[in-house]
């Protein structure tokens, strides 16, 4: 059964996150931001008809692809738009919520919204535990040595070099959303059925419908490959300095609220373009405490979490983005560590 991706700040009396959360409010910081918003569900939805405009405009030449690139990044800022209406940042009403996001995720970039909400619901729940978070279930990749002594098939294989191979596996990303939407339309617990595989079809079939349409038939089959794979590496590299490489939990290893998403996540320096470009999702450690605050807001809470944390002698990791990634790649390269002595050793 599908689950709000909206948690809540917890209101256990006397618990650390509890006085974290009162000072939160009390700065405003969970207040609702409807002109930014609204300003943005513009500008990201201008992009976007931009976009196929251009494409059509420009049509059967070799410069729709430079159109390809400039639509990537247009469905990746429409995919965080849909991650903060998912969370309720948008919508105070739980049906405008759905509505917005399945536009946004299904008939927008064609990723089944309802899939997607469970599975991010669970990962904010229980970030980076080995069996509790579907993020850092062994796929194509490992993420801990355990997994990767108990690997079979593809990730035994890839393991061995996964951190080479890591940016670009995320040009499959893409393909991924869309085929694992489609597969969850097999689970009779996901909610509207119907309408998403309804959507998501639609989505698929007026998309390469225009391809094919505007562009001889290899030309359309490059635009798909330029156009999804930069979308997919697009949102794995957005995605990916936010817990990957830090600390994996496994079993009954479970902290409290505060600390269970602090020290399991990251945040990434940046300015206001970072801002824009990551969607808000640089401040993972904030957004993961209060996952329906405001992305614009995140900065300012930035400050208060931060001096919190200290108070509390709580680590509080922020890096780069460059680094983020280096973290990141060092742990992947570390956890397929036994599939390289195995082949060694096979030697």
């Amino acid at each position: 059964m599908t689950v709000e991706v909206s948690v809540r700040p917890q209101r256990t009396t006397g618990s650390d996150f509890a006085r974290l959360s009162k000072r939160i409010v009390d700065h405003g910081l969970m207040a609702r931001r409807p002109r930014y918003y609204a300003v943005r569900i513009v500008v990201v939805s201008a992009l976007y008809v931009a976009g196929w405009t251009a494409f059509v405009l420009v049509g059967a030449s070799w410069w729709s692809l430079a159109v390809a690139v400039f639509l990537a990044a247009a469905f990746g800022q429409v995919a965080l738009l849909a991650h903060d209406i998912a969370h309720r940042q948008v919508f105070r009403l739980r049906k405008a919520s759905e509505r917005a996001g399945r536009v946004a995720a299904n008939v927008g970039i064609g990723m089944g919204y309802g899939w997607w909400q469970d599975k991010h619901t669970r990962h904010h729940a229980n970030p980076n535990h080995e069996t509790l978070d579907p993020d850092i279930e062994p796929d194509l990749l490992v993420w801990s040595q355990d997994q990767a002594r108990s690997a079979k098939g593809l990730p035994r294989l890839i393991g061995r070099s996964q951190a080479y191979l890591f940016f670009p596996l995320l040009t499959l990303e893409a393909f991924n959303l869309h085929v694992s939407g489609l597969r969850a339309l097999a689970d009779r617990s996901l909610k509207h059925r119907l309408l998403e595989g309804s959507l998501l079809v639609a989505h698929c079939a007026v998309y390469l419908t225009a391809l094919f349409l505007v562009l001889p038939p290899g030309m359309a089959i490059a635009f798909l490959a330029v156009h999804q794979g930069l979308f997919g590496l697009y949102l794995g590299s957005v995605f990916a300095p936010n817990h990957k490489g830090m600390p994996i939990r496994t079993g009954e290893d479970r902290p409290d609220f505060l600390r269970r998403q602090v020290l399991t996540s990251r945040n990434v320096r940046g300015n206001w373009f970072t801002d824009i470009v990551l969607g808000g999702l640089n401040y993972q450690i904030e957004h993961h405490l209060f996952p329906s605050m405001p992305s614009p807001n995140l900065r300012r809470a930035q400050l208060i979490v931060r001096r919190y944390c200290e108070e509390l002698d709580v680590a509080y990791l922020e890096t780069s983005l460059i680094a983020s990634y280096r973290q990141a790649l060092r742990s992947l390269h570390e956890a397929g560590a036994p599939l390289r002595r195995t082949e060694t050793s096979a030697a």
